[in-house]
């Protein structure tokens, strides 16, 4: 098979400039793929209007930025900057949670890894996301970081997952996942347990904490998901991913 059958047979845009442009072409803002302020652009992409009359500066993801147009400025900014907490995270898991704060007047893309975008408007509610998932909020969103209880299960670990961001109050948050996230529920009778690495987000009346299986651990090794499991009891839900995250946001001082 040649290259352009191959590329025919994946839908892939074959043909001159003009085609290419025509076919690959951001669509323009009407409103059905999202919100005023936030679109999702085929799956993989975010679009994020900033503007004087509706959202002048979000938060998101460091390194997530792919374009823009406008004048827009990027301030880094990095949850539990400073005190013991910076050192605690740093010092146990060599890795930490960046936002930047993007702010001005514009068109801003987001992408990360290429991952599944979705958004969620909050209400009113709380929900805890991983910080390796959580791709941009608005600013009115409330968040800060919360650690897992049985922290020692965690930091033998050595998973991010240890540290979340609880997200609540009025507004729109963006997740990116690998592939598509499947929600579970969970009730008093029906408790869930799952892979650190592959937990995304959680309900905010949910406390999870981290369980040690040792024969497992001992079978299959120290960084394996099954052997140490997130347990969640209580009433809401948890998002899963077909996929075991592993911190790749290593910023340098």
């Amino acid at each position: 098979m040649t290259t352009q059958e191959q590329e025919k047979q994946e839908n892939l845009p074959v043909g001159d400039i003009g085609t290419f442009i025509n076919q690959t072409r951001a669509p323009e803002i009407d409103g059905t793929d999202g919100t005023d302020r936030f679109n999702i652009i085929r799956h993989r992409f975010l679009r994020v209007q900033l503007s004087r009359s509706a959202v002048r500066t979000v938060w998101t993801k460091m390194g997530s930025m792919v374009g823009y147009a406008g004048d827009i400025k990027f301030t880094r900014e990095r949850i539990l900057e400073g005190g013991v907490k910076k050192t605690l995270l740093r010092g146990l898991t060599g890795e930490g949670v960046y936002l930047t704060k993007a702010a001005g007047e514009g068109t801003l893309y987001l992408a990360d890894t290429g991952k599944k975008i979705f958004f969620l408007k909050l209400a009113g509610e709380s929900l805890f996301v991983s910080g390796e998932d959580l791709l941009a909020l608005e600013e009115s969103v409330e968040w800060k970081i919360t650690m897992l209880k049985q922290k020692a299960a965690g930091i033998l670990s050595g998973w991010s997952q240890l540290f979340n961001v609880k997200l609540s109050g009025y507004g729109v948050v963006a997740i990116a996942t690998r592939y598509d996230p499947l929600t579970l529920p969970v009730s008093p009778h029906a408790p869930v347990s799952t892979d650190p690495q592959a937990t995304v987000a959680w309900s905010g009346s949910l406390e999870p904490r981290l369980k040690t299986d040792i024969k497992l651990k001992n079978l299959v090794g120290r960084g394996s998901g099954e052997s140490i499991q997130m347990v969640f009891k209580g009433q809401g839900f948890v998002v899963i991913q077909p996929y075991e995250e592993i911190n790749t946001n290593t910023v340098e001082e």
